[in-house]
């Protein structure tokens, strides 16, 4: 009888499982097409004997499609649903990537990078919304997290397969083999369900209950998820309104941004683009370039895991701190070697090893730890907006940085370029300690009365005993009102 009576929930765990680490493979898809390039481009620009500023152009060129694809995302999944978006993504992502195989001139391979562009874009917003919506709640974190891991992981595959094409140097294989797993996912978004969430926004309850016995099982659960859902729609999204007549939600909204502007200039994308580039300025081979891009690759995976297991322990600042001072350190010890001259084995080793240490300074803290702040930030009437504002600052961030380094390592050097990227990750430190708020163990509704209450940026994370002045506690007072009415 006991095994009869857990079974259905057994079921139900192992439906929503699967069906979560299905949408989670949009961020395999993401890290794929993110790391791809960083292997071809040198083969891309001996075959079309193009200089470094169109190669420039063809490797950041996808961020801008993206920026696009994220602007556009949230009106399409509201309208379409988070199933079908999806699966527009997934129709992008083959086609984007099997024209870059076929690119007959660099302009059709800078066209198919718009497409791959647009389809990171709508995934990189859909699927982590989808995933909120329909992971159960005893899983939800772990299925979220498994999303940031899978575009690590899909970085990594991505260096794995440019290097096993590099002996032959085949950059349309490189570039075109993405769409065989583009296809695969395809395929698995159509057994997708629709987002509950959504069903209920458009008035199809029946549909959503369907949905989620297949995810939740017991009737109880059903109804409780069933009311939560009611309970979060009657809090509609009014962020444009919020952001020109409450200087408060101003305040988050630009913290939102400033943090993906500091994640994307501590350098991390530029040698997720252009590793094969800065190990060929160590004084490395192709086969050894191809390589040590692999080992960033695999160290990047390996890194992630820290920020999982440390966040809700050590906090978010103190793991910010340790990872800027580590990149600051990492990046200036490769400039300084590049300055004085990589003669040796063991010169080239140690700048390599430098290099990787700037690589955990990053997976372990401004990688995951940005996105996570900037979701817990943004109060729940402007959240959507909030969250919309700084993805689609880290994009155009993101192509900034791109189109700049080659610029960069030919104008000013390599060294002064590794030290420019250093300095900026000093700054952050400074930034961290005096805007970055603590949020561990806080609540969003905490956050959020703090926040309007007029707090400093720093403080909003702050629990009420900690935060609670008699001026505090009054103005939290008035906004609870003024939320109420």
């Amino acid at each position: 009888m006991n095994a009869v009576a857990t079974s259905p929930h057994k079921s139900s765990r192992a439906t929503a499982v699967f069906t979560c680490i299905l949408a989670a493979l949009a961020g395999l898809m993401f890290g794929l097409d993110i790391g791809v390039i960083s292997g071809a481009q040198q083969f891309i620009q001996k075959d079309f004997g193009i200089g470094d500023n169109t190669i420039g152009l063809i490797v950041s060129i996808m961020m801008l499609g993206a920026a696009l694809g994220a602007l556009v995302a949230g009106w399409l999944s509201s309208q379409l649903g988070r199933k079908r978006t999806l699966i527009l993504g997934a129709v992008l992502f083959v086609g984007g990537s099997a024209l870059c195989g076929a690119a007959w001139s660099p302009d059709v391979l800078i066209a198919g990078r718009i497409v791959l562009g647009v389809a990171i874009g709508l995934a990189s917003f859909t699927a982590p919304l989808y995933l909120a919506e329909i992971a159960p709640e005893s899983i939800r974190g772990a299925m979220i997290s498994l999303y940031q891991l899978m575009i690590t992981i899909g970085i990594l595959v991505a260096f794995l397969s440019d290097t096993a094409f590099s002996y032959s140097g085949n950059w349309r294989w490189m570039l075109g083999v993405i769409a065989v797993p583009g296809a695969l996912f395809l395929l698995g978004v159509f057994f997708l369900p629709e987002s509950p969430r959504w069903l209920m926004m458009r008035n199809r309850q029946p549909e959503a209950e369907q949905v989620l016995h297949k995810l939740l099982g017991s009737n109880d659960a059903i109804a409780r998820e069933i009311g939560e859902i009611r309970e979060q729609l009657k809090t509609p999204q009014r962020g444009v309104l919020m952001f020109f007549q409450n200087a408060n939600f101003r305040r988050s909204v630009g913290l939102g941004v400033l943090l993906q502007v500091m994640q994307q200039l501590t350098g991390m994308n530029v040698v997720m683009y252009y590793a094969p580039r800065i190990f060929q300025g160590m004084g490395y081979d192709t086969e050894s370039q191809m390589w040590f891009t692999a080992i960033v690759g695999l160290v990047n995976v390996l890194a992630t895991f820290i920020a999982i297991g440390l966040v809700d322990k050590l906090g978010r600042k103190p793991i910010l701190y340790i990872g800027f001072v580590v990149m600051t350190l990492g990046l200036g010890v490769v400039g300084t070697m590049m300055h004085a001259g990589i003669h040796t084995q063991g010169q080239q080793f140690f700048t390599v090893g430098m290099l990787l240490i700037f690589i955990v300074g990053f997976a372990m803290s401004a990688g995951p730890l940005i996105w996570t702040l900037c979701s817990e930030i943004q109060p729940l009437k402007g959240r959507d907006f909030g969250i919309g504002c700084s993805t689609f600052t880290n994009w155009v961030a993101n192509w900034l940085v791109g189109i700049s380094f080659l610029p960069l390592l030919n104008g000013i050097g390599e060294a002064q370029t590794f030290w420019l990227y250093a300095a900026f990750n000093a700054v952050f430190i400074v930034l961290t300690f005096w805007l970055v708020p603590e949020t561990k163990g806080a609540t969003l509704e905490q956050i959020e009365c703090n926040l309007m209450a007029g707090l400093p940026l720093r403080q909003i994370g702050r629990h009420p005993a900690a935060a609670g002045t008699p001026e505090h506690l009054g103005k939290q007072s008035a906004y609870s009102q003024d939320a109420v009415s």
